[in-house]
């Protein structure tokens, strides 16, 4: 049985939010190990859908893709 994670980030705009999805599009291209990532945006959300076929790799994945999207916002407001 498939664990499944969905995070649904909203941000102040669209342009926002469009930097962090581009900036995740590698690793998502990259694909982690034993998980499944999709990456969508609307307008100025962001979701992200992790799957793993066991609880440590979809922890393992949505802590990685979580400091990822971190990083990203950090540095857009350092820029």
């Amino acid at each position: 049985m498939k664990k499944k994670a969905l995070f649904i980030l909203t941000f102040d705009s669209s342009e926002e939010a469009e930097i962090v999805a581009e900036s995740l599009s590698p690793e998502v291209k990259h694909k982690i190990p034993k998980a499944n990532v999709e990456l969508s945006l609307s307008k100025n959300a962001l979701s992200l859908k992790i799957e793993s076929d066991d609880v440590s790799t979809l922890r393992a994945a949505c802590n990685s893709y979580l400091r990822w999207v971190n990083t990203a916002i950090k540095v857009n407001q350092l820029v």
